[in-house]
């Protein structure tokens, strides 16, 4: 090899030092030429190069300009070996001076400045000459290792749904709510959470997650609902999430069988909470086919629930209410809170007790009793009136219950007068300030002024014996004495106002216990009997009919119990069928609720069994249980047949003090003498019908259950159609049973 090979000349550094900076770029060539001039030389230089994986320092990606995708390099002997990253790149300046170099010393320069820039053999070192034998092998124990000259590879990861992980978060906080029962809790949770955009999804969650659990967990759902609703959720994505639920109706039917009941309730539950406009309901229709379920939940909501006398008061305690508590509980409580407000004078603590209460469609109860305390205490009243604004800026109170409380106070105001002598000039002033503030409709006046204060001498009579009578009704409920009550209503000698006492009876025990409600019911049994007409009868369900809207104020569910007390009157022979158009037919056209009653009462009555099932419906006789009441005349039967005497038998049916219940009696002395072959009962039943013990009415209805039950009856006792015949002809040749009794039908 000729001297000027191995070595540089000064002219040719120079040249190196200087060299333009020319950055064209090489194709590769698939075979490497051998190398015999410069011209040559550079060539092979720049394919061996070329098919080289040039890499960016630092581990970076390489220029991706110039040279295409898969390259191979070989070695000297033209032995292909691949590459470590397949890669574009561009050749450094320095490239085109082995265009003017021999060959071996163009390939050597080439070789150290191309490792010198790009690495090898490790990190930060000259590294060697091209690889020439194998494949290249990075070893990751090497202490120069660096991972980025690791190949890359791509990797697989799921990519994460933000709405998946929002509804797994509400799914734990609703869980935890549910075992907890704490409110603010779970709207803290809620609101930490964020992703405010997917609040429906929550409303659908919570609302589906509560619907195949206990009613204590639905109650809480809505309770929850009422909570968040404009504080963390707003009124539009409340619609959502319920239009959300509506859709999915079909596929909620499949795991839960009463899905549109259910889903129904909980629409019109959101209503009367007012959480939910009444005009969502005709805007879902629209937009759901006709044959889904969810038209079904829409119309149910709208017709059942929705559509129903007194249905808030209904809808909110369908599930055992909001709060679980009595009606005295809650005014008791309402009573305590103002008390403290006016010591405390703090608002904002006030309206967080009312909101607590979480009986939004018994406000009008708060209203009403914070205006009797601001006339009791002068000096509370600007706390009072400033509590109500409040509350009715906040929407805390609604606009109907405020008018609500404000018109039970204007139809009370004269009896509060008595106690209050400033009562009513304090409330005419209040009203127009109250109306002049914004927060009370101007319809409330109209309540407040149809009225004229009473001045009579009658009306001091009325009220004089409303005071007596409350007094006789509350000795009565303590002692259960019905005789000592009659000698009382008979001392008051004013006969005229029967009709107002029973109005007083029933509306004083619908606010009791169901013990009170038997109790009220046997009374107006034995009042019928001993000194109340059938048209004082008539005439005081009229007028407690005429007050059923003022009494729902008071009592939630006083629909339900005023046709319960209607249906038991003409179960108990107090009242007739055909009074029941009568009292319909005497209430005023504009009292709906009113006639909507007795239409329920008549709906009760025609039921199959309804006798029955009416007497079930507060307990036998006193406040026992009906299957006590069944026990007792069993056993005093069994006495009687075994030898007992008549004149004591019929002494012990009397002393249960349940005559509406005789007809038990009636059944199961007929059954006794079928199964005994002894015909013994039918003297006692006789006996009992001599006294007037036993009436045809009660005859009559425990012939028929006799005769409604007698294939079953059949079963047991062969010949028991035979002997029923029998005892019917008995029964009318001795005036027990009328001649129209159908004894054939039985046969």
């Amino acid at each position: 090899m000729a001297s000027n090979e191995g070595f540089l000349t000064e002219g040719q550094r120079e040249m190196l030092k200087f060299a333009p900076p020319n950055e064209d770029v090489l194709s590769s060539s698939p075979k490497s030429p051998t190398l015999k001039s410069p011209g040559a030389a550079a060539k092979s230089a720049s394919v061996l190069l070329t098919e080289h994986l040039v890499k960016a320092p630092g581990g970076g990606k390489a220029s991706t300009a110039g040279i295409a995708g898969r390259h191979v390099r070989r070695t000297h002997s033209g032995k292909h070996i691949r590459v470590k990253k397949g890669s574009w790149f561009k050749l450094p300046p320095w490239y085109n001076f082995a265009f003017f170099l021999p060959s071996d010393i163009a390939f050597s320069v080439l070789n150290c400045k191309y490792h010198a820039a790009y690495g090898a053999g490790g990190k930060g070192t000259w590294g060697r000459w091209l690889d020439t034998d194998g494949e290249s092998q990075i070893d990751k124990n090497d202490p120069n290792y660096d991972s980025g000259e690791e190949p890359y590879e791509l990797v697989g990861t799921a990519v994460s749904d933000p709405l998946d992980d929002y509804k797994k978060s509400v799914a734990s906080i609703i869980e935890e709510y549910f075992s907890t029962g704490d409110v603010e809790v779970a709207t803290s949770d809620l609101r930490e959470l964020g992703s405010t955009e997917y609040h429906p999804y929550f409303i659908k969650r919570l609302v589906s997650m509560s619907m195949d659990r206990h009613d204590k967990e639905k109650e809480m759902a809505s309770v929850l609902l009422s909570a968040l609703y404009a504080n963390v959720i707003n009124p539009t994505q409340i619609s959502r999430g319920f239009f959300m639920l509506v859709e999915s109706a079909d596929d909620l039917a499949v795991d839960i069988p009463d899905t549109v009941d259910i889903l129904a309730l909980f629409i019109a539950r959101a209503v009367v909470d007012d959480i939910l406009p009444p005009a969502f309901i005709a805007r879902a229709r629209k937009m759901l086919p006709e044959s889904s379920k969810g038209i079904q939940v829409l119309q149910t909501a709208e017709k059942s629930y929705l559509s129903a006398p007194h249905h808030a008061e209904l809808v909110e305690r369908r599930w055992g209410g909001s709060t679980h508590f009595t009606v005295e509980e809650v005014k008791k409580r309402i009573a305590d809170l103002l008390r403290e407000y006016v010591e405390s004078g703090d608002t904002a603590e006030a309206c967080r007790c009312i909101r607590k209460l979480e009986v939004s469609f018994f406000y009008h109860e708060v209203v009403k009793r914070a205006l009797v305390l601001a006339m009791e205490m002068q000096s509370a009243e600007p706390l009072i009136l400033k509590l109500l604004k409040e509350a009715a800026e906040e929407g805390l109170i609604s606009s109907s219950q405020m008018v609500k409380g404000f018109s039970r106070m204007a139809e009370s105001i004269d009896d509060l007068s008595l106690d209050i002598p400033s009562a009513k000039t304090s409330f005419q002033l209040i009203v127009p300030r109250a109306i002049s503030e914004g927060w009370l409709d101007a319809s409330s006046l109209k309540a407040s002024g149809e009225d004229g204060p009473a001045n009579g001498p009658d009306d001091e009579k009325v009220k004089q014996y409303k005071k007596q009578i409350v007094n006789i009704i509350h000795e009565y409920f303590l002692s259960d004495d019905i005789p000592e009550l009659i000698r009382s209503l008979e001392d008051l000698g004013a006969p005229e106002y029967n009709p107002i006492f029973l109005k007083k009876l029933i509306t004083l025990a619908m606010d009791r216990k169901n013990k009170e409600k038997e109790m009220a019911s046997v009374l107006l049994s034995a009042l019928h009997i001993e000194i109340f007409s059938t048209e004082d009868i008539v005439n005081g369900f009229v007028m407690l009919l005429e007050s059923a809207e003022d009494t729902a104020l008071d009592v939630l569910d006083a629909s339900n119990e005023l046709a319960l007390f209607v249906a038991r009157a003409v179960i108990d022979d107090v009242l007739a069928p055909l009074n029941l158009e009568e009292i319909t037919n005497r209430l005023p056209p504009n009292c709906s609720s009113g006639a909507e009653t007795v239409c329920m009462a008549q709906s009760l009555l025609s039921a199959r069994h309804a006798g029955e099932r009416i007497l079930r419906c507060w307990g036998g006789g006193t406040g026992w249980a009906v299957e006590d009441a069944k026990d007792k005349i069993q056993k005093l039967l069994e006495e009687f047949e075994s030898g007992g005497v008549i004149s004591e038998a019929c002494q012990c049916i009397r002393d249960m003090g349940m005559p509406f219940f005789n007809h038990e009696v009636v059944k199961k002395a007929l059954v006794m003498a079928m199964e005994k072959k002894n015909d013994r009962m039918l003297d006692l039943l006789q006996e009992c019908f001599n006294e007037g013990l036993i009436t045809i009415n009660q005859m009559t209805k425990g012939f028929g259950r006799i005769k409604d039950g007698l294939d079953d009856l059949a079963l047991d006792i062969p010949n028991a159609k035979d002997k029923f015949t029998f005892y019917v002809e008995h029964a009318k040749g001795n005036g027990w049973l009328l001649p129209s009794f159908g004894s054939s039908d039985a046969s």
